[in-house]
């Protein structure tokens, strides 16, 4: 086989608990996450995990997902950009920590749909234990992302995790330290993976109408809109609502948006709708999404503020700033 005929995998490692040791092998919690690079990460892969392809591996970033920023994400889109226009290369499988993984994919899924995502599939997976762990789940986590990244027909942005795939508009985190911490809600899976072979149930997703060629100077060089997040609840006012306005008339950047996250069908309390709707008049957009984790919000035709079309909060937000953002 000829050197131009090898078929690639390439593997862009960002840090998080995959990557992760604590001081004793029992501890699963209380672990510095980011220290074991990509390197050391496939070396502990069996032989030929990655099949009949060459992995490849690319140290991006070292952080705890907590802390992951719009630089990373930068970093992120432009070299699975790159990785995916290239002729040999089958798919990009990104290990990623578990806090935020679900916002990194949808800003992924966002972005890379005329980059070779429809055509190949990107595929984030992580771990719930750090490497030091007696019985880690990142190496398999790992192998069944390889697999996905193999899959006849794989395409578009993809979380595998404790042997589940999901979409990235679907995927979130529901617990805080099990394996399985991950769910699609009332979504459901794309498929299984199943001693090295995946097995779906859905299609493939299809991409959002974002693409990296919206931006001829490139995603570097455009600012990002500051778009926060708030929370309706109980006795809720709108006092961070005009703390938020005041703040950005102060010199800092200003606010172009606000995500609410209400509750049941999106509803406000309404002192937070007023303050909401002083901020719509000051040129701000403003949508609503539930604290709810399944379903979405369904509008009523009398709504004064706009629904996220069934993002939750943190995916509306990502929304907000591309379309924002885009030329």
């Amino acid at each position: 086989m000829g050197q131009e005929s090898v078929r690639k995998v390439i593997v862009l490692a960002t840090g998080g608990t995959i990557s992760g040791r604590a001081a004793a092998a029992g501890d699963n919690i209380a672990y510095t996450a980011g220290l074991v690079g990509v390197a050391e990460l496939m070396a502990a892969l069996p032989p030929r995990a990655g099949g009949p392809v060459e992995l490849v591996g690319e140290q991006l970033a070292q952080v705890d997902s907590k802390d992951m920023d719009h630089g990373v994400w930068r970093q992120l889109a432009e070299r699975c950009a790159y990785h995916l226009a290239q002729p040999a290369v089958q798919g990009v499988v990104i290990t990623h920590g578990t806090d935020t993984m679900e916002e990194t994919a949808y800003f992924l899924h966002a972005l890379l749909g005329a980059a070779g995502a429809q055509a190949k599939p990107v595929v984030i997976t992580g771990a719930m234990r750090p490497a030091s762990a007696l019985s880690p789940d990142g190496p398999q986590n790992m192998l069944d992302a390889l697999a996905v990244a193999g899959h006849p027909g794989a395409c578009g942005v993809v979380v595998a995790m404790a042997g589940k795939v999901f979409s990235a508009v679907e995927v979130q985190k529901v617990h805080p330290y099990r394996r399985d911490a991950f769910d699609a809600c009332d979504g459901g899976v794309l498929g299984y993976v199943e001693e090295g072979r995946v097995r779906t149930v859905r299609t493939w997703p299809a991409t959002d109408g974002y693409c990296l060629q919206q931006w001829p100077r490139g995603i570097a060089d455009t600012p990002w809109p500051r778009v926060e997040i708030i929370v309706s609840h109980a006795g809720a006012g709108g006092a961070l609502v005009d703390a938020l306005l005041a703040d950005g008339s102060a010199g800092t950047d200003p606010l172009r948006g606000l995500v609410v996250a209400g509750t049941g069908n999106g509803t406000v309390h309404r002192a937070l709708e007023l303050a909401l709707q002083r901020a719509q008049q000051r040129g701000v957009v403003v949508v609503r999404a539930t604290r709810c984790s399944q379903g979405r919000v369904l509008p009523t035709g009398a709504d004064l503020i706009d629904d996220s079309q069934g993002l939750s909060p943190v995916k509306a937000r990502i929304r907000m700033m591309l379309s924002l953002m885009t030329p």
